[in-house]
Parts: C-alpha cells; sequence; structure tokens
C-alpha cells in the first residue's frame, strides 16, 4: 500500500524530528519511522471501516422510516439501490478488514454526528443522485459511486482532516494519498470477491522494505558528507541560511543519487522537486532544482555516480 513517494515523506519527517532530537540515536528513529509507516496502514483500514458505517447508517435509516408511526409510501418502499451496492457489501462482509479493525481496536463509535454527515453530503451530491434514479444496476456504477465518495466526500472533508490531526500526529499529510490507495483497492472487488480478499499490504514487497531502512541510515549516517557537497555548489550562499527542510530534501536526493544503484537519477531528481513543491516555497523550490542538478552534474563528471540495472543504460553517461 505505502507507495515510495510516501516512504520519502515519511523518511524525510523522521530524518527531520531525528536531526531536532539531540539525543535520539537512529535505532529508536528508525523505529519511529516505520511506526508511522505502521500509523497510515490503521488509516487505511480505518477509512475502509468508514464506508461500512456510512452504510449501516443508510440501512438503519431505512428501517426506522418504515417503523414512522404515519409511514409514506416512500418510506414503506424506499429506494435500496444504495445499500444493496456490490462493492459496499463485499467490503461489509471482509474478514480481513474486520479482524484488523478489532486487532487494532479502530472505531467510529464515538463520531456519530460525522458519519451523518458524510452520508448527507454523499446523497446531496449530483453523482449520487444520478446514481439513485438511474433503473439499470452494474457493479462498475456501484465502484464508481464509491470512487465519488473517497474522492470528493471524504478527500475534501474539512471535518476529516480536523479529526485525524486530534486522531494521530502521524496522519497530518496522509488523507488524500490512503484515500486513493481505497479507491484502487475497492475497484478490484468484483461480484465473485469472497470475503477473505484481502487487502493491500503495508509494503509493496521486500525491496521497499530495505528501500525505506537504506534511505533513513544513509541519509543520517552520510549526511555531513551530503552537506559538505550541498555547500560547495552554494554560490554567496552559507548553508545555515537554507531552510532546513531544504536542506533535507538535497541531502535525501543526494542519497539516491549515490547509494541506488537501481533507481535512474532523473527519477530521484523529479521526486524530490516534487517533494520540495509541497513542503518549501515556491522560491525554495526553484532553488532546490537547480544545486540539485548542479550536483547531479558534478558527480557524472566525477564519475561518483554509479547506476546499473534494467533502463539505466547511459545514465552514467
Amino acid at each position: 500500500m505505502i507507495s515510495r513517494r510516501i516512504i520519502r515523506i515519511k523518511v524525510m519527517q523522521s530524518l527531520y524530528a531525528f536531526h531536532s532530537s539531540p539525543n535520539q540515536t537512529i535505532n529508536l528513529a528508525e523505529k519511529e519511522l516505520f511506526h508511522s509507516i505502521n500509523k497510515s496502514y490503521d488509516l487505511y483500514h480505518w477509512l475502509l471501516q468508514l464506508l461500512v458505517e456510512v452504510h449501516t447508517y443508510a440501512t438503519e435509516r431505512i428501517e426506522l422510516k418504515k417503523h414512522k408511526q404515519v409511514p409514506t409510501q416512500d418510506d414503506l418502499s424506499p429506494n435500496t439501490k444504495f445499500i444493496n451496492n456490490e462493492v459496499i457489501l463485499r467490503l461489509v462482509e471482509n474478514k480481513p478488514l474486520q479482524d484488523y479493525i478489532e486487532k487494532a481496536k479502530l472505531s467510529w463509535i464515538d463520531h456519530p454526528e460525522l458519519i451523518k454527515k458524510l452520508y448527507t453530503e454523499l446523497v446531496e451530491s449530483e453523482n449520487y443522485k444520478k446514481y439513485i434514479i438511474n433503473e439499470t444496476k452494474s457493479i462498475k456504477e456501484d465502484r464508481n459511486l464509491v470512487d465519488h465518495f473517497y474522492a470528493n466526500v471524504v478527500a475534501q472533508s474539512e471535518d476529516i482532516y480536523q479529526l485525524l490531526e486530534e486522531q494521530s500526529i502521524y496522519w497530518n499529510d496522509d488523507l488524500e494519498f490512503v484515500a486513493s490507495m481505497i479507491i484502487k483497492t475497492l475497484r478490484k472487488f468484483k461480484l465473485t470477491t469472497s470475503e477473505t480478499k484481502s487487502l493491500m499490504p503495508l509494503f509493496k514487497d521486500e525491496e521497499d522494505v530495505d528501500f525505506t531502512k537504506k534511505l533513513f541510515r544513509q541519509s543520517v549516517l552520510n549526511s555531513e558528507e551530503h552537506r559538505k557537497i550541498i555547500t560547495d555548489h552554494l554560490r554567496n550562499w552559507d548553508l545555515d541560511r537554507v531552510a532546513f527542510i531544504d536542506v533535507l530534501i538535497m541531502e535525501m536526493a543526494l542519497c539516491e543519487f549515490l547509494y541506488f544503484s537501481s533507481i535512474p537519477s532523473k527519477v530521484s531528481l523529479n521526486e524530490y522537486i516534487d517533494l520540495a513543491k509541497f513542503y518549501s516555497t515556491t522560491k525554495s523550490r526553484t532553488f532546490i532544482n537547480g544545486i540539485l542538478d548542479k550536483i547531479l552534474k558534478s558527480l557524472k563528471e566525477d564519475g561518483k555516480i554509479t547506476k546499473a540495472g534494467r533502463g539505466l543504460i547511459g545514465e552514467n553517461n
């Protein structure tokens, strides 16, 4: 589930915390890094469960209306297309999700008003209105509504953002990414999907686990050397005047240039320029781009960039 982009963000945040805490050890900092990544996995499951809770609310609402003292015809014969959404039903029945929710003690029980509000925002949306009046039924249509719920209701909810900030310091930057991972997960659900279908693993493979460890440790252990390289490429500028987060971004990029032989330098450069878009100012982004570009050219000229592997022919020229 965790992409290389999110791994880089988590490592950057952990490096910031490490360098800001003089008594921190590298082992404890690495442990905290993986704890942060695991918290993102908690959020992935918690937000999956959110749709289950909204579905439960909708189902109970229909039942309550049926038992009104003077029910209307609509109350007695409600449109059940949403509560019979096949993607949601597969999620409601999903055993791995329920097992994880129970083990991690994750719950929406303290947030009934938020469940109600999200449901209301969903049913008032144009996507929902078109969905509910369309008499045809297909798994694709059901899936599109679920996509809309996570992309346009959950990911755009100020209430959700506020709640995540209150619940965990590790979730501040995760909502949009986790919502996209949930959409990818649920797009794979079919009518034949069993209740035991596994969800996304935390890491795609062991290689990503190794990437996380190596990026963090090499960035810490070679920080002094990386800062010297950066200083050598600053013109009329002192490193102490450069924003701390900008220095960390450049250090991490240097780390990938020098110690990750299978990652093309251009990929690393673009990744860290993109990272600067979110965590630096516009001026800083341009500054980082210029410095990293000069450093990369210099390292290649000195023969310090060694890349090998598929698709990397010509990288070292």
